[in-house]
């Protein structure tokens, strides 16, 4: 038994060892200037992009902030404009971690007052490849201000609806008179809760 432990030890030790220096040459590889552009911990779908940019399969798109600061991203040559979404989600996000630690960024917020930009066209459908917009290896894009126009945004009737409802809870002897339940709602309670002249 004693002898069992001590083999078992031995195999621990080797593939401690073994594991180390895989680390550590993963260390060296990923220090190397030639694979700069190897993230920190990087996937397999990472690498394949990467072997794919090589070959000419992938494309390296440069975003430009508003800031005038930039960051690269690399996509497949099929990648829509949501695939691109997700890399700079990515991309910001490993930056952020690296530099600052855990952070959380709302990316909801951020699409829905930025957009992407190539050429002076703001590429607004997830959809669409970005190759249909011109986009191509080593072009740029751009963040840009946007605002949703009232017809597109999904959520705003139940914004609205959530935000009114909270107006149902009034307190004191002046309470509000509107309902939400109702199709022909009386918002004389709501004007006189915010003082608003008929």
């Amino acid at each position: 038994m004693m002898m069992e432990s001590s083999v078992k030890r031995e195999e621990n030790v080797e593939d401690y060892v073994k594991k180390a220096r895989l680390n550590s040459t993963l260390a060296a590889l990923l220090h190397d200037p030639i694979l700069a552009d190897v993230p920190k911990n990087p996937t397999l779908s990472d690498v394949d992009t990467l072997i794919s940019l090589e070959l000419g399969s992938a494309m390296r798109i440069s975003i430009l902030k508003l800031d005038d600061s930039s960051f690269d991203v690399a996509l497949m040559n099929s990648a829509t404009v949501k695939d691109l979404k997700l890399a700079i989600k990515k991309k910001v996000n490993n930056v952020e971690q690296s530099k600052m630690g855990h952070r959380h960024i709302s990316w909801k917020h951020v699409w829905a007052n930025f957009c992407l930009s190539y050429n002076k066209e703001k590429l607004l459908d997830d959809n669409s490849v970005l190759q249909d917009y011109g986009i191509r290896n080593n072009s740029q894009v751009h963040f840009i201000p946007y605002v949703m126009s009232k017809d597109s945004q999904k959520h705003s009737r139940g914004r609205k609806h959530r935000f009114f409802h909270g107006l149902n809870k009034c307190t004191g002897a002046d309470t509000c008179m509107y309902s939400t339940d109702s199709q022909n709602q009386d918002k004389t309670g709501l004007k006189h809760k915010f003082n608003v002249q008929q």
